[in-house]
């Protein structure tokens, strides 16, 4: 029982401040965040892409196509219904 009680302490220690106000009690995995700068409308593609097509892949398959996942932005893409939805589309404003 002693073990348990090591690890937990362990997990508690890697709280952070504002974790502990949050309410949080143990952290289990180290804090990651790895942001890229998008500069051009070919990395946003591809970003965008990725997020599209990530539902179906590997183990989540979640939906047969990008446009059937309830959650996805794709099908305001792919049936190019962003012109109805104005003031903008990211396409048309892009700018460097």
């Amino acid at each position: 029982m002693q073990k348990h009680e090591q690890v937990l302490q362990q997990l508690e220690d890697g709280v952070t401040t504002t974790g502990k106000r949050k309410g949080q009690k143990h952290r289990v995995f180290e804090p990651s965040f790895d942001a890229k700068h998008i500069n051009t409308l070919d990395f946003l593609n591809q970003k965008l892409n990725y997020i599209h097509n990530n539902p179906l892949k590997g183990k989540w398959n979640l939906s047969e196509t990008i446009s059937d996942y309830e959650h996805s932005s794709a099908s305001f893409y792919e049936l190019d219904m962003v012109k109805h939805f104005k003031p903008f589309d990211y396409r048309d404003v892009w700018i460097f």
